[in-house]
């Protein structure tokens, strides 16, 4: 279950990450800690990319519905406009206040997708993923784990389409998944890998005994400021 770290978080800033393959139950996995947070009584910010600003909803809708192709370099940059803006107009004010931060997605799945899933050079990415975040790094992040074939099945079958990923080779998706696993493995953050094969109850009981863990170390750092 775990990649590179225990449950120790180190001067945790407030700001965890929740990502993974489509399909895996991010969706789910987030409403049960929103659930946890609030019955806590925590402040908190649940966010996500694209998506979390005016903005990054314009280009959300880009992204993932338009019927004009986009390059790889294309998404990189339009994902990239999305997280800046997100990373100073959302994540960082909540954190100054003292606000804990939880988002659907970060930089890991731009490295994954366009890196990973489309090939551009990683070094590239990094480097602009880098200067879209300011190098703000996460405490920690969940990451959903499931075969390629089950994520897509289950993507499809709880809406109406595909979007323009989904919409991809299974090569592609195996990439993907493929890169997530080796980011988890490289990155110095703490990574939390979760089978999402699991009974539901099981995946969601395992993140948020993660989340308790790591919300408990937030507010003692909190506390000694």
């Amino acid at each position: 279950m775990l990649a590179n770290s225990d449950f120790n978080f180190k001067s945790p800033k407030g700001f965890f990450v929740v990502d993974g393959v489509n399909g895996a139950g991010k969706s789910t996995v987030l409403r049960r800690l929103e659930e946890l947070l609030r019955k806590r009584g925590t402040a908190f910010l649940l966010t996500r990319e694209p998506g979390g600003t005016s903005l990054g909803t314009s280009l959300r809708t880009i992204l993932l519905s338009s019927t004009e192709p986009l390059t790889p370099l294309a998404e990189l940059f339009l994902f990239s406009a999305d997280r800046t803006t997100h990373v100073h107009s959302k994540i960082l004010p909540a954190l100054r206040s003292g606000t804990a931060v939880l988002s659907d997605r970060y930089h890991y799945s731009t490295t994954a997708f366009q890196g990973y899933g489309r090939g551009l050079d990683l070094e590239t990415i990094h480097t602009i993923n880098e200067a879209a975040c300011g190098g703000l790094a996460p405490d920690g992040v969940l990451l959903l784990d499931l075969p390629v074939e089950e994520g897509l099945r289950r993507a499809a079958a709880r809406r109406d389409g595909q979007d323009n990923f989904e919409s991809e080779d299974i090569a592609f998706h195996e990439r993907i998944r493929q890169g997530f696993l080796t980011i988890a493995a490289q990155r110095s953050e703490p990574f939390f890998v979760v089978d999402a094969r699991a009974p539901v109850e099981v995946v969601c009981a395992q993140c948020a005994a993660i989340v308790e863990r790591w919300i408990a170390a937030w507010e003692k750092e909190l506390h000694h400021e």
